[in-house]
């Protein structure tokens, strides 16, 4: 029934329309997402590279009702990636294929998101291919593969989810290629025979996938903000001699803050994901309605973060 209604709230404009002028919604949402403008997010990147934090900035929205909408969503791409060039910043991008067309036409969404991987490279630059419900994972993977990858080997990478069954196979798979990967849990709720229902299953396979792409792997992002797997990557690493230059650790804006500036004081990467754009609210209902217990993990990160002050 949560879920239901979170989603029944995601699509009322009416609603977002009077959100948006309440001083207190809009100040819960600056804490996960820097703003609405390109400017905003450039100056929060900017501040996360002053404590020695590098970014990915997403633009919020997935997919798009038409071919100019797809269009224009790949113009800003290019904008971020210019602007962050010309600020010097330590920044690259994370892009949905939903958002620049793939729902319309795969040729519409390759087109477009070759222009910005294309911009990318001249910046000597890289663009993330975010990895959406497991109806996207083949559609996702193969078009990453075959008309990609080989172009923009430097430039592209891709997301894997440890709660899909196939993850593990999914990640030997990239390994072979050699190809960038950020692992994750995943947020999408769906079916049983497709992802783990249990929590200690997603975390299990997490486990399992961060260590074969830590040593097999071409510097991945380990996507998490479980402190028991940070800690165990790090024993991991130690154990097999890997240095803290071969990997990352990523976190999203706005959670455990103190715990991303204490990995930069240990010594250790870590990237920060910084979403922006006019669709806030509907990113942040949606995170929420793909699975409630996001909530919780929200606040009890807020809590923690007060308490490590």
């Amino acid at each position: 029934m949560l879920r239901t209604s979170l989603l029944y709230l995601s699509r009322q404009q009416r609603v977002f329309d009077f959100i948006r002028n309440v001083g207190f919604a809009r100040k819960m949402a600056s804490r996960f997402v820097a703003g609405e403008t390109i400017t905003t997010a450039l100056d929060a990147v900017a501040a996360l590279n002053a404590k020695g934090i590098t970014a990915s900035l997403d633009l919020l929205g997935e997919s798009v009702a038409n071919e100019a909408e797809a269009r224009e969503t790949g113009r800003q791409y290019l904008e971020i990636l210019d602007r962050i060039d010309q600020r010097k910043l330590d920044a690259n991008v994370s892009v949905k294929l939903t958002a620049l067309g793939q729902d319309i036409s795969d040729d519409l969404g390759v087109e477009i998101v070759r222009e910005v991987l294309t911009r990318a490279k001249q910046y000597h630059s890289f663009a993330r291919l975010d990895m959406e419900s497991s109806a996207y994972t083949d559609r996702t993977l193969d078009t990453f593969e075959q008309q990609l990858y080989p172009d923009f080997r430097d430039n592209v990478g891709i997301v894997l989810q440890s709660a899909l069954r196939r993850t593990l196979a999914d990640v030997d798979r990239a390994n072979r290629l050699q190809c960038r990967v950020r692992i994750c849990k995943g947020a999408y709720l769906e079916p049983a025979d497709v992802a783990f229902p249990e929590k200690a299953d997603v975390d299990r396979n997490y486990v399992a996938a961060m260590h074969r792409l830590m040593e097999h792997g071409r510097y991945p992002g380990i996507a998490t903000h479980d402190e028991a797997i940070i800690a165990e990557a790090k024993r991991f690493a130690k154990e097999k001699g890997i240095a803290p230059d071969r990997y990352e650790f990523q976190m999203l804006y706005g959670v455990r803050r103190d715990l991303q500036e204490q990995i930069v004081k240990e010594g250790y990467r870590i990237r920060v994901y910084v979403p922006f754009g006019a669709q806030w609210y509907p990113y942040l209902m949606r995170r929420l309605a793909e699975r409630p217990a996001n909530l919780a993990f929200m606040a009890g990160n807020i809590v923690k973060e007060t308490l490590h002050r």
